[in-house]
């Protein structure tokens, strides 16, 4: 290739990708369906929002810093020392990033692991999953829908009904009582 072939095809290229941007930029935030709860763990629906997508410092600013950690650089916290790893009353455990609805405490059991474990997400909407590769094994990587946080991974050694272990950042999430 020549130098006039090469910056034709290099002009092409960069005009493509302005245009991809721009259009991205105008098809507007990127769209999640997730299922809604109140305030006392009932559901409300199911709706498409607009996914949170904020800057790393406006996440910096609003969590503390093992949340930020944890929830932004799936970082993990260590074990039995979280703050709901122990948590018995009932209640709904949310996203600490958007306050999405993730887990019930009726599906929250004792795993032994010093993280709170949970044999099912409050929906299947409001979480989800990818392969994790990190520390030399494949795991699934949970996060939370609507903002991408990292919760934790599952693994498949969990209770009945489901045989599911989600194993959780206390970090992560926050814990509301209900009624």
């Amino acid at each position: 290739m020549n130098r006039r072939n090469f910056l034709q095809n290099a002009a092409v290229f960069g005009a493509a990708v302005a245009v991809g941007s721009r259009f991205a930029a105008a098809s507007g935030p990127a769209m999640v369906k997730i299922a809604t709860f109140d305030a006392d763990g009932k559901p409300t629906g199911v709706q498409t929002v607009a996914k949170v997508q904020k800057s790393d410092a406006e996440w910096k600013k609003q969590l503390q810093p093992m949340q930020y950690a944890v929830a932004r650089h799936a970082e993990t916290e260590r074990p039995y020392s979280g703050a709901t790893w122990n948590e018995h009353a009932h209640g709904v455990f949310r996203c600490v990033c958007c306050d999405l609805a993730l887990f019930r405490s009726e599906t929250k059991f004792e795993s032994g692991t010093g993280w709170p474990s949970f044999y099912q997400p409050i929906a299947k909407e409001n979480v989800s999953e990818k392969i994790d590769m990190t520390l030399g094994m494949e795991r699934t990587e949970v996060l939370c829908r609507q903002c991408d946080a990292h919760l934790g991974h599952v693994f498949d050694d969990g209770p009945r009904p489901t045989g599911m272990r989600y194993c959780m950042n206390s970090a992560a999430m926050t814990f509301h009582k209900t009624a």
